[in-house]
């Protein structure tokens, strides 16, 4: 059953700000890398109930998992048209989820924010398909409620007052002179969404010192025809812009992302490249794909997640839409300068993405959260959860290599994890750069009593076999790990026949 977002009376409120600002100043930000490691974990679970469009991941201060999206009306472009922003919750880290809440009628504006500093959480919505009026709504309790606040956004350099759709979430700055500042991705959109506006696009970033009340928008993104951006904060306090483009410069690579830093909380931007290894979308157009990103919360290390669909074809005969697909999370060990693996999560329709990761000390811990909608085929919003040591088991990109030191922890983690082998097993670790862990090789194939089928856990995994299953190996003797049988050794490495 679907609840709308009852409004919060003052006492409500005021209880709801103690106990969120209690639970923040006892859990750290950051914490360790050996959270995200250990046994690989995954699973893959339907969200919305019905079609749903541009999905926002965050985790709350307290650990809640929050995802916002667009839930469509007749046509997602019109006006009163009955659409509206949903949000679902879960309290146990992903494993369950409660009901569907209306937060507010309007078109979905991204760059969900939880203010790491008091625990609000943050969420736009424009009247319509911008450019288009824009309300902001805070929940003081972990996305329960929701109310409409009073807010300033300040123009750019160029007087222009930006808008929000679709971005990726905001963050909290964690480091340096501006820590405690909200920041968040945004866009200009000149006269409309018309393909001969797109060489006037640019983006920009928004971000606020009071908490949210006011904003101001940073200079433009140094590249025309850019949208739909994404901002992560490194371990200095510096921060990385990614974002798709619509139109690139004669010259350029249409197909790859943009890149840009900055040094300033987020004022302005320099440093601008294109990423020769990250896809915008699929590669037989130039239009691009809103991608997601997220830096693991780990002391010390700046590793960046990006999501967006991999797509292997290039046939200009194929629909925009249809081509996007093979949805891929690549995986970043510093920062951004290099991406040497990726892993396939999603094999068939793959569009709008957003990345999140669970927070030290609550339920949430370790996990790694990719929200996707699959616009071709008009069905619910998905969510795979999933942890590094998940990702670690992907294929070399060819753009740098794996860190020592990843490969330190990791082997460590499975010697702390992984319970020995029976005597009819051996254990072996192959070459790092090779694979990173294969998990015990047994001498003979799984028994049928050893195995069991888990359809929540199942998930396009890189088999074209619409009727393939994920079947792991459950044998107490070491664990849930993917099976060792030798000849299940394809694709991703998970038994489909034992």
């Amino acid at each position: 059953m679907m609840s709308r977002a009852p409004s919060l009376s003052v006492g409500t409120l005021a209880i709801a700000c103690l106990t969120v600002s209690a639970i923040a100043a006892d859990r750290p930000l950051e914490g360790r890398l050996e959270s995200f490691l250990g046994e690989p974990r995954f699973q893959m679970q339907q969200i919305s109930k019905e079609y749903g469009r541009q999905a926002n991941g965050v985790v709350a201060r307290d650990g809640t998992v929050l995802v916002t999206w667009l839930q469509p009306g007749r046509n997602v472009f019109r006006s009163n048209d009955g659409k509206n922003v949903r949000a679902r919750r879960s309290e146990d880290g992903g494993t369950t989820w409660g009901e569907e809440i209306v937060i507010a009628e309007g078109f979905t504006g991204g760059g969900t924010t939880v203010d790491e500093t008091t625990g609000d959480i943050l969420v736009f919505v424009e009247d319509n398909h911008p450019p288009a009026p824009l309300t902001v709504y805070r929940s003081k309790d972990q996305g329960k409620t929701w109310k409409a606040q009073q807010t300033v956004i300040k123009p750019d350099s160029k007087g222009n007052v930006p808008s929000m759709h679709m971005a990726e979430h905001g963050v909290t700055l964690r480091h340096g002179e501006h820590k405690g500042r909200l920041l968040r991705p945004a866009r200009h959109y000149a006269a409309g969404n018309q393909r001969s506006q797109w060489p006037n696009h640019y983006n920009t970033a928004v971000y606020s010192d009071d908490g949210g009340k006011t904003w101001r928008t940073s200079d433009p993104l140094p590249a025309k025809g850019t949208g739909e951006g994404a901002v992560a904060e490194m371990s200095d306090g510096r921060i990385y812009y990614n974002s798709r483009r619509h139109w690139a410069p004669k010259g350029e690579n249409a197909r790859r992302r943009w890149t840009a830093w900055s040094e300033d909380g987020g004022a302005t931007w320099k440093d601008l490249a294109i990423c020769e290894v990250l896809p915008d979308g699929p590669q037989n157009s130039d239009y691009g794909c809103e991608g997601g990103l997220v830096r693991l919360p780990v002391r010390g290390r700046d590793i960046l997640l990006y999501s967006n669909c991999d797509s292997p074809g290039r046939d200009s005969r194929v629909s925009e839409a249809d081509s996007r697909n093979h949805g891929t999370v690549w995986v970043s060990f510093d920062g951004g300068r290099t991406w040497p693996l990726k892993r396939l999560v999603h094999e068939g329709p793959f569009c709008y993405s957003s990345l999140a990761a669970g927070r030290p000390g609550t339920p949430s811990e370790g996990w790694i959260y990719l929200y996707f909608d699959v616009h071709a085929e008009r069905p619910p919003i998905r969510v795979a959860r999933f942890n590094l040591s998940w990702l670690l088991q992907g294929e070399p990109t060819g753009d740098g290599e794996l860190p020592a030191w990843i490969e330190a922890a990791s082997r460590q983690s499975v010697r702390e994890t992984v319970a020995a082998p029976e005597s009819s097993a051996t254990f072996r670790l192959v070459p790092f750069r090779q694979v990173l862990w294969r998990g015990p090789e047994l001498k003979r194939p799984c028994s049928p009593n050893s195995v069991e089928r888990r359809r929540d856990e199942t998930a396009s995994l890189g088999n074209r076999d619409p009727d393939h299953d994920s079947v792991l190996c459950r044998r107490r003797d070491y664990g849930r790990l993917p099976c060792p049988n030798a000849a299940c050794r394809t694709g991703q490495r998970l038994c489909r026949e034992c």
